[in-house]
């Protein structure tokens, strides 16, 4: 009697234990397909916020970070001494020093008003880039550089190793050409490469460009956990750029003496001049308008994904911020502008250029021969340092007045020429 009624007891506890886990284990299940479906619902297929949103936004911040950069910038230069750097004449310049100009002489002298100066606009610097976008177009039609160069540089070492072989699928250059307007002149104040001669002058100019320019590639995602090449997720993207308009910038850097870092300096060794560059950046209210499509999967595919979109241009946006949106600036070194007979082109000039021709097949060819030669010598100093013995240095000696005799100065033969050299 006691034993049965001890079961009886029993029963009604396990029950109920056994009812309790299975209500656990169904809510547990339950908010698990809750979270994932709100981790689906607004994360994945959640809608974007609307381009104008987007880039309100986005101009804000990149407007607070350049303030930032100017009070941190505008600190450094009080707190800092200046420091004046004393240049000795050399008693033989003959060239009489010319007096300094300043940015309000320069202004004076081309009668430009920073403040009354009316917008210009470039409608004949727009046919000449109109023109240069022209041809490179065509030249980018003609052969393949353009997809080998996008093809090396997606397949370069910053590939995730998790990403498989990017392969380009489509490429669109565009048919519209950008419009540059309303460009006028400011002084750059608070700038860190003001001299004494003042602040740097710039120019600034609206930007717009409408077109659709795509590039579109495929790859695939390998998963490669627990074991290598356990899941192979095809992804297949098209970015394209509908639309960019912003203010450009563009200043220009004169050439300075670089200081020496030997304290002593010998008149053999001038210090190094850094060379006149041009200088670009936007500023930070710049808009760019793109259109992402993308394709994940091979038998059920999603498309046009948001939160891919969304990231696709945050990243796009963070690459131009972080190279050529203001404080950060991009620096082209101009080349020599001075007048050489090598840049000469035009009627008369064939028959020089023959000769220009000739000289540097001859200076080619006495270089190759120097290499040949310098490379001979390698090659017999590795083999006589693994050499002992007598027999080898003489032979040794016999390569070397070898080596002298083809090292000697060309000789002009009886009844040449003037100015032929017989080689």
């Amino acid at each position: 009697m006691s034993n049965g009624r001890l079961d009886a007891s029993q029963q009604p506890s396990t029950q109920q234990s056994s009812l309790s886990f299975t209500e656990g284990f169904l809510l547990g299940q339950l908010s698990v397909v809750i979270l994932i479906g709100a981790f689906i619902k607004f994360f994945i297929f959640g809608e974007p916020p609307s381009p104008e949103t987007t880039a309100s936004a986005r101009a804000l911040a990149r407007r607070d970070r350049n303030s930032v950069h100017r009070r941190s910038i505008s600190l450094t230069s009080s707190s800092s001494t200046p420091q004046k750097l004393n240049s000795k004449r050399s008693a033989s310049h003959v060239l009489r020093p010319p007096p300094r100009l300043t940015t309000a002489t320069i202004l004076s002298k081309t009668y430009y008003n920073v403040n009354s100066h009316q917008p210009e606009s470039l409608d004949w610097f727009n046919v000449l880039i109109a023109q240069t976008i022209a041809q490179f177009r065509d030249d980018a039609h003609d052969d393949d550089a353009i997809l080998t160069s996008l093809t090396g540089i997606l397949n370069g070492p910053q590939k995730p190793d998790f990403i498989s072989d990017i392969k380009v699928t489509e490429i669109s250059l565009g048919e519209e050409f950008p419009i540059f307007s309303n460009c006028q002149i400011h002084p750059v104040g608070n700038d860190e490469a003001s001299g004494p001669e003042g602040p740097r002058l710039q120019a600034r100019m609206d930007v717009d460009l409408s077109d659709f320019m795509t590039l579109g590639i495929e790859t695939r995602m390998i998963l490669n956990y627990p074991k290598p090449l356990t899941a192979v997720l095809p992804i297949a993207l098209s970015v394209s750029v509908v639309r960019f308009s912003g203010t450009l910038s563009i200043s220009f850097l004169p050439s300075h003496p670089t200081p020496s870092s030997t304290p002593d300096s010998t008149p053999q060794q001038p210090p190094s001049v850094t060379p006149t560059s041009l200088a670009f950046s936007f500023l930070p209210d710049y808009r760019l308008d793109l259109s992402v499509r993308s394709l994940v999967g091979s038998r059920s595919r999603l498309q046009d994904i948001p939160k891919i979109a969304q990231l696709v241009e945050s990243r796009l946006h963070t690459w131009i911020d972080e190279r050529c949106v203001e404080p950060r600036v991009q620096q082209v070194v101009l080349p020599s502008l001075w007048p050489r007979k090598k840049n000469t082109r035009g009627p008369g000039s064939a028959d020089e250029d023959v000769v220009d021709a000739v000289k540097e097949a001859v200076r080619d060819v006495r270089e190759e021969a120097r290499r040949e030669v310098e490379e001979e010598r390698r090659r017999e100093r590795e083999r006589r340092e693994g050499e002992d013995g007598l027999g080898g240095n003489a032979d040794v000696s016999e390569f070397e007045e070898g080596l002298r005799l083809r090292n000697r100065a060309y000789e002009n033969m009886p009844g040449a020429m003037p100015g032929m050299t017989v080689i």
